[in-house]
């Protein structure tokens, strides 16, 4: 059956999986899911490329396998990255205006909001546009109103240029067009984040990955703040490695099956018998407070930085619309707990939400990343479209056709 559109591909590079998701955006808006394939991870650490080769591999079986499940043929993709280098700048463009404000003049704020400093290795990765203040007060939206000053809120978001070229390379390697690139704590917010909290009450998502923890705050001003912490999953299972001596597969697998961000004095006396792979290998046991205590650190370690950073920005009191979280941590044993004791407010699990067809297999915070990208690019490309559209009158108006 033909297509009444294009599908769009969203491809999440992370640290544990790379994902290739096929979404049908809808004549009239929405998305309906058509396919995915995932590969475990060979090749990112933190979020960034480390071997070029494998990487490229490894997006290869997953486009083919979401291929496959689609029934498409993918040329383009949009790319979710993230990785410590990635930063969010917040900015506030003003221009002069007279009469009342038309697109022109809102363009002229666009651009002054996005005309920031930034480090000399970064380029920008993508601006998101938040609302707009006329003569100093915030609105919805300018045009047709009268004032003498125009104001656009933005948050620039940006990264250094040769390790998102790398990975950019090895996507390109395989003969596949980007269409775009936005930031994966971006793209979980979309997946998951109310319109209610993204433009009225403020939230802040987290997303608790493999290799980083991205996050985002949006306030009634837009999108205020975001950042990268270069600690994920990954670190908790290579402290339960070093505290009690086991291999790396061995303490994923016990992190998964036993961990808990909280401390219970139940599980004082409790042991867990680990048996390691081996000839030879003695079956010996450790207390599950123990390992409670090395994962409920690092975790609560890992939040506090993120505390520590909104409370310099004075964010924190902006957020009624509590914290969200996504990515493969949000579903640690009493994260959400560990979460309101470090921020002091309403937390909640993110599942992905916007878009038709998800199983109860995908509708996991896990997939928020990938299928948030989806519905970015879907916004993305409509906005394109409107511009391009609007260009063409205005070329009609001017030569008068």
């Amino acid at each position: 059956m033909r297509r009444r559109t294009e599908p769009i591909v969203s491809l999440e590079l992370g640290t544990s999986h790379v994902r290739a998701f096929v979404g049908e955006p809808g004549e009239h808006g929405g998305m309906t899911l058509l396919g995915m394939g995932e590969c475990e991870s060979v090749g990112i650490r933190k979020g960034e490329l480390v071997h070029f080769e494998s990487v490229a591999k490894c997006v290869q079986r997953a486009v083919e396998q979401a291929e496959e499940r689609a029934d498409v043929t993918i040329a383009e993709v949009h790319l979710a990255l993230s990785g410590a280098h990635i930063q969010g700048q917040h900015n506030l463009g003003s221009v002069s205006v007279e009469g009342a404000i038309d697109e022109d003049d809102l363009e002229r704020a666009r651009a002054a909001a996005r005309d920031v400093a930034l480090p000399q290795d970064h380029e920008v990765l993508h601006s998101v546009m938040g609302r707009c203040l006329v003569d100093g007060a915030l609105c919805t939206s300018p045009l047709n109103m009268v004032g003498r000053s125009l104001s656009q809120n933005v948050l620039v978001l940006h990264g250094n240029r040769a390790r998102m070229i790398n990975m950019a390379k090895a996507v390109k390697s395989l003969n596949l067009e980007i269409r775009g690139m936005a930031f994966g704590g971006l793209c979980a917010a979309m997946a998951t984040l109310t319109p209610e909290q993204r433009y009225e009450d403020g939230a802040l998502l987290i997303d608790l990955g493999a290799g980083t923890t991205d996050y985002i705050v949006w306030t009634a001003e837009g999108a205020s703040a975001a950042g990268v912490i270069g600690v994920g999953g990954d670190h908790v299972t290579n402290d339960i490695s070093h505290a009690f001596h086991l291999a790396t597969p061995l303490a994923e697998r016990i992190k998964l099956e036993h961990g808990d961000a909280l401390l219970h004095p139940i599980f004082r006396t409790r042991r867990l018998t680990v048996q390691e792979d081996g000839l030879g290998k003695t079956a010996r046991s450790i207390r599950l407070y123990d390992l409670h205590n090395v994962i409920s650190l690092r975790m609560e370690e890992t939040l506090g930085l993120i505390r520590a950073r909104l409370d310099r920005q004075k964010l924190l009191t902006q957020l009624k619309g509590g914290v969200v979280l996504t990515g493969g941590g949000a579903r640690m044993a009493n994260i959400l707990q560990l979460a309101e004791n470090v921020f002091g407010l309403p937390c909640a699990i993110g599942e992905p939400r916007g878009i038709d067809g998800l199983s109860k297999q995908l509708a996991r915070p896990e997939y928020a990343t990938g299928l948030g990208a989806l519905l970015y690019a879907e916004k993305t490309e409509r906005e394109q479209a409107s511009r391009s559209r609007g260009l063409w009158h205005k070329l009609v108006r001017l030569i008068g056709w």
